[in-house]
């Protein structure tokens, strides 16, 4: 039985993923039982047969392929869609989230026995970023935090955990990623967030600049606003029997 589904949305990151791989395989040693999903965004290198070939060696791990880039949401729901875990579990595959930081992430809703936490939310202390990525950065949550009062500091943290069920019953759409937990408050889930490390790019580059990510942001912003102010308000309290 797998319990946790860790997903890892990548794109051209060959020189990345087996070190990934590895980190994730010491972290959860000691359990909870476990699958990691590779989700393959139309990589133009050598990272699916890498994949491929380390699925020979270790059963618990999958590929889900996308033969054309859709950005880092459309993999990450490709990847919870596939998943087979209650709880998934959320890193990106540049190797700069710390794969040792996912048991902490996981541990607030193991333990959750009232089941109202919907989302654990990783926070990076100490970036390992260049100064203007990271001013932007600041810039943007500063925006998003006063337009939305997620009480998130650092949605861009691609380290997150969360129930699979209530993820896939968001309103999807290009670059959610950033907006989950304002997302998941929406729908009446309690938001935790957990401080994390954070690492320099291994190898590669990114695939986004802060040009892109200023201008779809903007957009985002304003139709994310609007998803909060039409949310669903009635809940039912009482179902009575079916008729049968």
């Amino acid at each position: 039985m797998v319990e946790v589904s860790i997903v890892i949305p990548a794109k051209n990151e060959a020189e990345n993923i087996p070190a990934l791989l590895d980190g994730i395989a010491a972290a959860f040693a000691d359990g909870p039982e476990h699958e990691v999903i590779v989700v393959d965004d139309g990589s133009t290198d050598a990272m699916p047969e890498l994949v491929r070939a380390r699925m020979a060696e270790q059963q618990n791990l999958r590929l889900v392929r996308h033969d054309v880039s859709g950005g880092q949401s459309a993999a990450v729901h490709s990847g919870v869609l596939a998943a087979r875990g209650e709880f998934v579990c959320t890193l990106d595959g540049d190797g700069q989230n710390p794969p040792e930081e996912l048991p902490k992430l996981i541990a607030p809703l193991l333990a959750d026995r009232a089941g109202v936490i919907g989302i654990v939310a990783g926070q990076r202390v100490g970036r390992q970023d260049t100064w203007s990525k990271k001013l932007a950065s600041r810039l943007a949550n500063a925006i998003r935090a006063r337009a939305l009062k997620d009480g998130t500091r650092d949605t861009g943290c691609g380290l997150k955990a969360f129930r699979r069920d209530a993820f896939l019953r968001l309103p999807f759409f290009n670059h959610m990623h950033r907006y989950l937990p304002a997302l998941f408050a929406r729908d009446g889930w309690q938001v935790a967030h957990v401080d994390v490390s954070h690492r320099p790019r291994g190898a590669g580059r990114s695939n986004y600049n802060n040009l892109q990510r200023g201008f779809v942001g903007a957009i985002d912003l304003v139709g994310v606003m609007w998803l909060l102010r039409r949310r669903k308000r009635a809940r039912p309290t009482e179902v009575g029997p079916g008729r049968g």
